[in-house]
């Protein structure tokens, strides 16, 4: 019998149209051979709806991303926790009429930023007793708040960038200090930083104490806690994690490197997603052995010390001394197959269909909850 999966993409963050292209890559991708798949969408409103699962239904075009429509068929959650070992019954409203949708074995989300993988919605699929792919709750969310994760790192003696957190509340109160501050303590740039928001979004490099007003509003648009960070003179490597099958330690890829051309500040939303500027994805990273070893050691450590299961790309610094430091993990990063993450994988000979399979496997064999 094929392992049913239902996928959920879309929702509320500022992350819902490129949540829908990675939709669009896994559909075209997964092995429907060995899968039954769903697709379910979250509204920009966060309404659960039924959607295509035609992948050509997710793309770009002319370069506009997707979105969940508001009209679709509503989906119900479970009404009750399926007894260990039964698949999970969906639901959907037609005519006003509750009709079955689908008996799921597994839930694929691919959702990026808060309510998708922020710990919120992994707490709701506990709840529903739901086998999902990804970290759980306490892992989601101190992943996914920048500032949480450097606390739970330096407590694993794990070295991330120097920074400072801001609440907006305080910032209102004594943005002049605050700057005083950076300007005694911090070296210049600085980049500013949204706490819990992915992709790059509302992030600013400030080269001027006189741009940090404009950078610290942009934060604040998408987050009241916002991570100020001093700059670094670093390449920015990234590693591929996967959990370890039967208790074994996370598998890791070959690191690769972003590089970014003198026609940009930084890596930014509209560079990673759009094709703004000039970047170059080099895999394996031109770096020396021992160190490329170092940042999968470092990345390794992360994903456990942060509780991560299932998947996590960790985003690191490797300064001109050869010093490593981790910059941010990603617990759902992105996932299209010209994404960093699969690009990795591939590398080391996991196809994108297998990849998608993989993290399905671990996710059926994972315990939920305390159960």
């Amino acid at each position: 019998m094929r392992i049913s999966v239902a996928l959920l993409f879309g929702g509320r963050s500022g992350e819902h149209g490129i949540s829908c292209i990675t939709a669009g890559g896994v559909l075209a991708a997964i092995d429907r051979d060995r899968f039954d798949v769903t697709a379910i969408g979250i509204t920009r409103s966060g309404r659960w709806v039924r959607v295509s699962d035609d992948p050509a239904d997710w793309t770009l075009v002319d370069g506009r991303a997707p979105e969940v429509p508001e009209d679709g068929t509503e989906v119900l959650l479970p009404s009750a926790v399926p007894a260990a070992g039964e698949r999970v019954a969906l639901r959907a409203v037609e005519d006003g009429r509750i009709v079955p949708l689908a008996e799921v074995d597994v839930l694929l989300p691919l959702l990026h930023g808060p309510y998708g993988e922020d710990g919120t919605l992994q707490g709701l699929f506990e709840l529903a007793g739901v086998p999902y792919v990804g970290s759980g709750v306490l892992a989601s969310a101190a992943a996914m708040d920048k500032a949480a994760t450097k606390l739970v790192l330096h407590a694993a003696n794990i070295p991330t960038a120097p920074g400072i957190v801001v609440r907006q509340d305080r910032w209102e109160r004594e943005s002049r200090a605050i700057t005083k501050h950076l300007r005694e303590n911090c070296a210049l740039p600085w980049f500013v930083k949204p706490a819990r928001a992915g992709s790059s979004l509302g992030v600013t490099r400030v080269t001027d104490p006189d741009q940090l007003q404009a950078a610290m509003d942009l934060a604040f648009a998408e987050d009241p806690k916002v991570l100020i960070e001093e700059g670094i003179e670093a390449r920015e490597i990234e590693v591929g994690v996967l959990q370890g099958r039967d208790g074994r330690e996370p598998r890791t890829t070959v690191p690769g490197e972003v590089k970014v051309g003198e026609d940009l500040d930084f890596y930014d939303y509209e560079a990673k997603y759009f094709g703004k500027g000039t970047v170059n994805i080099d895999v394996p990273a031109a770096l020396p052995d021992a160190v490329l070893e170092d940042l999968r050691d470092l990345a390794a450590r992360a994903f456990e010390a942060l509780g991560l299961e299932g998947l996590a790309r960790v985003d690191t610094f490797v300064t001109p001394d050869g010093t490593v430091m981790v910059n941010e993990v990603n617990t759902m990063p992105g996932f299209t197959p010209y994404s960093m993450f699969p690009v990795l994988w591939e590398n080391m000979g996991l196809t994108y269909p297998d990849l998608i399979a993989e993290l399905i496997d671990l996710a059926r064999e994972r315990r939920l909850g305390l159960r």
